[in-house]
């Protein structure tokens, strides 16, 4: 099984022993992704739906440097600190995939890194 490694500048460096992404075959694997300005490696500011909104602008440069795009995932997992934002998600993510919409769960968590209030990982099939 080769494995090759994902990396992108246009999203946060990994801040431990993992990588931003592993692609095997057609099948890449996007490791979690907070609302990190890719810049500053800082939490973005501006309350629960600007950290939405940039996760999925994390997904989406990770996705993008694997040779695919969002339309590509097959799963997203969305970890929450408040699933009372759960609402928040569905309509950010309407402005980011359209149908067929990938396979999806979503978790309340009691904490996630650097205090945020969204995580999520994806996995994409490329074409």
């Amino acid at each position: 099984m080769a494995k090759t490694i994902i990396q992108t500048d246009n999203a946060p460096q990994a801040i431990g022993t993992y990588s931003q992404a592993v692609k095997v075959d057609n099948t890449v694997y996007i490791s979690g992704q907070i609302p990190l300005d890719p810049a500053s490696m800082e939490v973005v500011r501006g309350g629960t739906e600007a950290q939405i909104t940039r996760v999925f602008d994390n997904l989406r440069a990770v996705a993008e440097a694997s040779g695919g795009s969002l339309k590509d995932i097959v799963k997203l997992n969305i970890f929450l600190t408040d699933l009372g934002c759960f609402a928040s998600v569905n309509e950010i993510m309407a402005r980011y995939f359209t149908e067929p919409y990938p396979a999806r769960a979503a978790i309340q968590v009691s904490a996630l890194p650097k205090g945020v209030e969204v995580e999520m990982d994806a996995v994409l099939v490329l074409e």
